[in-house]
């Protein structure tokens, strides 16, 4: 064989990689400020570098989600884990191939040093990217409810408190004139601990009414603006240290870092709030579902301004044995049954991934009438392609409800006599025997078994047990037996929500307080509730002139009782 022969056979070099920086602004703090070009940048990334910023313990929850953008097998470096040289390592990385982004804290150009980065690749000769961010400067008075150009001829000033005493700026000039002060990085009062960079309020405020500023100007502090933990304290010159001293009295705690508003546009906070006066502000909710039952219900307490956390108490697995499961799916091909009934998405989600395993999809369906018990077990039926022919009253959502409008079994009208009710190991009887009170034969299939899940980490049990969660959502009897049986009874101040008369009775036989139930037996219905329950208690603080108060912020040490 000739040598022209060989180098036929040899296997192509490989490309070398063209690495590449991207500066990402990453908003404030809220994740959902992330612009959709930084996610897309996140989404190609093989390194992150995450900001080092004041106030990250506080941010770092909101920080982390942003990761969810990435890769699984992205490397996530923080900035002062790399030496104290971040840039370096960023051009460093992307000489050997690969595609880096580093994160900033608002906008890469807007009080950070992303300009540095940018030129250090314009020397190094790396291709360099830059995705704008959301300023703090403009979005956070706006989460405040501060319009800093609210009309013609409004001026604002943007400085950073860093600046103050070292000649940079004159602050004596700014505080003479009419302008809206934006200052950025300001610091906790005197006495706070040392860390913080700037200087505190106190001295901020005693700078402004030197230089002129009238002592009842308004001024705000927001703290982790744009994000669920957001606070806004809202005083004048002359009061406003006072006023940040009674926080915690109010439920409240600020420290660095916060942005700070001086001018008239803060006398307009209070009828122009929106972000912190949603009904379940901050509210910390413990959701006892797995993670896939969780997600949609989890978003929607976040549309509502609360924090919620997915505690799972139930473990979904596989039946024992099979071979139910497998003469069901064979009857369903063969037309066996007249009639599929689905009380559970987890039922729908078994049957449908049994078939998937056969190979078959919904057209082993065909001639088959399907029922469905519940909003999200119906739109589980239409996720696999398949219109639901039953459904119970919008208000009996439940096995009862369905039974109720069952046909009975007419032998001259019904080819098929038989039903398949898949369903879970501890279900109920209610619609096989209701079924079967109505003529029809119920092959009744497990499909699926509930199980207790693990118990949660040990401060997820505390925060439980001692008021750290301002309301808990059970969405079954089953949650709320497993809950307290892996981690114990939520405390006496914590708001219990419940998803209908069944799941309220089970919560009062293991002495819980329910203060919300479901005007209906759905997901939506249960936020909707808890929702409205956060409002009314809203109005009364506000209507009694006391501070609104989140229910984990009026624990008392006693557990619940009825």
């Amino acid at each position: 064989m000739n040598a022209n022969a060989t180098s036929q056979h040899q296997e192509p070099r490989p490309v070398a990689r063209s690495g590449h920086v991207a500066l990402v602004g990453c908003g404030p703090g809220g994740p959902d400020l992330l612009t959709l070009r930084g996610a897309d940048l996140l989404g190609r990334a093989d390194v992150v570098l995450t900001p080092n910023e004041p106030g990250g313990e506080e941010l770092a929850p909101f920080r982390r989600q942003l990761l969810d953008h990435c890769s699984q097998d992205v490397s996530v470096v923080q900035a002062d884990e790399c030496g104290g040289d971040a840039n370096a390592l960023a051009i460093t990385r992307a000489r050997e191939g690969q595609r880096v982004v580093r994160l900033y804290s608002g906008d890469p150009f807007f009080g950070c040093r992303g300009g540095d980065l940018v030129e250090a690749c314009h020397k190094a000769g790396i291709e360099v990217d830059v995705a704008p961010g959301v300023s703090a400067v403009t979005s956070v008075p706006t989460f405040a409810g501060i319009p800093l150009l609210g009309s013609e001829g409004d001026e604002v000033r943007v400085l950073q408190a860093r600046s103050h005493g070292t000649g940079e700026i004159d602050w004596n000039e700014a505080a003479a004139s009419d302008a809206a002060l934006v200052v950025l990085g300001a610091d906790a009062p005197a006495g706070e601990p040392e860390r913080h960079q700037g200087p505190g309020f106190d001295v901020l405020c005693k700078t402004l009414i030197a230089g002129g500023r009238p002592p009842s100007t308004p001024v705000a502090v927001v703290r982790a603006g744009g994000t669920t933990r957001q606070t806004t304290v809202t005083s004048t010159l002359n009061r406003l240290v006072a006023e940040l001293k009674s926080t915690d009295a109010k439920g409240h705690h600020l420290t660095a870092p916060a942005l700070m508003v001086v001018g008239a546009p803060v006398g307009r906070q209070r009828d122009l709030s929106w972000y912190e006066s949603q009904p379940l502000f901050g509210w910390r909710v413990l959701v006892p579902r797995t993670k896939e039952q969780a997600a949609s219900l989890s978003e929607q307490l976040r549309e509502h301004g609360s924090v919620p956390e997915e505690v799972p108490t139930i473990s979904v697995e596989p039946p024992r044995t099979p071979q139910q499961m497998e003469r069901a799916v064979r009857g369903l091909v063969t037309g066996r049954y007249q009639w599929v009934a689905f009380t559970s998405v987890n039922a729908v989600r078994a049957i449908r991934e049994r078939l998937e395993s056969y190979g078959l999809d919904a057209r082993a369906f065909a001639g088959v009438k399907v029922a469905a018990v519940g909003d999200a077990t119906a739109e589980a039926v239409r996720g696999f392609g398949i219109q639901p022919d039953l459904l119970p009253p919008e208000d009996t959502q439940s096995s009862a409800g369905l039974v109720s409008v069952w046909p009975p079994y007419d032998a001259e009208i019904d080819p098929i006599e038989r039903v398949l009710l898949p369903r879970a190991d501890i279900a109920t009887e209610t619609l096989s025997s209701g079924l079967t009170g109505l003529g029809w034969e119920v092959d009744d299939v497990t499909a699926y078994r509930t199980v207790r899940a693990a118990p949660p980490p040990a401060p997820i049990r505390e925060a439980i047990k001692g008021g750290g969660f301002d309301a808990v959502l059970f969405t079954s009897s089953s949650t709320v037996r497993n809950l307290v049986g892996i981690a114990g009874k939520p405390h006496n101040t914590t708001a219990i929500a419940v998803i209908g008369p069944e799941t309220e009775k089970t919560a009062v036989e293991f002495g819980l307080r329910v203060d919300v139930v479901a005007a209906k037996p759905s997901v939506s219905a249960l936020v909707e509730g808890l929702a409205e329950y956060g409002a009314a208690k809203r109005r009364e603080a506000i209507e009694a002139g006391k501070p609104v108060l989140k229910p984990s912020q009026k624990r008392r040490g006693r557990r619940r009782k009825l």
